[in-house]
């Protein structure tokens, strides 16, 4: 029988927990059932697989990475909205490597997972909201967003992995990046170019 208590959603949050502190890649069945104090093949009644494990943290990753920055990002426009966006993104990540390293990856052409492909593709949304207010349209929208997207992913990514070591003050090297960005999106182009189609979060 499974353990009293223990059931799938259990075992996800206790597994995203456990890839914040050790690393999303590192994630095994063993050292989640040594966390949860079962033995291994006690896990599988609740998740099918490491795949599956990771599916679900993936899943849950992404719903509150977006529900949080969404929350930091509503009622704000234009250079307000980025700012507040790429601050809350860079918190998230920080305080959950494990699970910002589950959200990277977007959904393919072929991926027919549509829970994944349904909640990624509200992060796609959310990013267009944010830069609504600088008017970019068709494939310039698309390019403002992967532009937003990669440019913060790349500083946490480095920050996270202790890649900066100089003498300043990171906070204000962010600042300096995200004023960076906002300069570069005053000036994108403004013609609509061709029509991006769905925008879907694999489009970036």
């Amino acid at each position: 029988m499974p353990r009293a208590g223990l059931a799938p959603a259990a075992v996800i949050e206790a597994g995203a927990a456990l890839a914040d502190e050790i690393g999303f890649d590192k994630l095994s069945m063993g050292l989640l059932a040594e966390r949860l104090g079962v033995r291994t093949p006690s896990l599988y009644k609740h998740v099918d697989s490491l795949d599956a494990l990771r599916r679900g943290i993936t899943l849950r990753a992404i719903g509150e990475f977006t529900e949080t920055v969404s929350r930091a990002a509503v009622g704000q426009s234009g250079e307000g909205a980025v700012r507040a966006f790429a601050d809350a993104f860079r918190r998230w990540a920080l305080d959950h490597p494990g699970r910002y390293a589950a959200t990277v990856r977007a959904p393919g052409p072929g991926d027919d997972d549509e829970a994944f492909r349904r909640v990624s593709n509200d992060v796609m949304r959310l990013m267009y909201d944010v830069l609504a207010g600088f008017e970019l349209h068709g494939t310039h929208a698309v390019d403002a967003a992967r532009v937003l997207r990669s440019t913060v992913h790349g500083f946490v990514s480095l920050e996270v992995a202790g890649g900066f070591g100089l003498p300043r003050d990171v906070d204000r090297s962010f600042r300096f990046l995200v004023d960076s960005l906002i300069a570069g999106l005053r000036n994108a182009p403004r013609d609509s170019g061709a029509d991006p189609g769905s925008r879907e979060f694999h489009a970036t």
